[in-house]
């Protein structure tokens, strides 16, 4: 693994923990800052998949469409990386940064098991 894709995967992993540590918070959390950060976890993992498979990623947010740039063949099986648990992550980090959608703790425990689960299919795919 190069440097520049270890870049990647250490700012994915801060962002996991960041998920995680607030998850576990039990006076006040953000589950807003949950969502966002589990997307931005596996954002960056993608982009780290992609540049280990020789492609440049562009500079995008939505997950789906960054899944569908990586070959057939590192994703094994097809629905390890499922379009509607990419769209439910890309979707979370978004809606929820700004007034007039919040985060119940609910959908920030969904966006942390999506997480925790993609985070695993793609640290496998850049370790390949």
């Amino acid at each position: 693994m190069n440097e520049v894709i270890e870049e990647w995967v250490r700012k994915a992993e801060g962002d996991y923990r960041t998920a995680l540590r607030e998850m576990a918070v039990t006076e006040g959390p953000n589950y807003d800052a949950i969502c966002f950060h589990a997307q931005q976890c596996i954002e960056k993992l993608v982009k780290a998949a992609l540049i280990a498979q020789g492609i440049v990623p562009p500079k995008s947010h939505d997950l789906p469409t960054l899944c569908q740039m990586l070959p057939p063949r590192s994703v094994a099986p097809a629905e390890a990386l499922a379009i509607e648990d990419l769209r439910y992550l890309t979707r979370a980090a978004v809606a929820f940064r700004y007034p007039g959608e919040s985060a119940e703790r609910g959908e920030a425990e969904d966006a942390v098991e999506i997480c925790t689960r993609l985070r695993e299919v793609l640290l496998n795919i850049i370790k390949d």
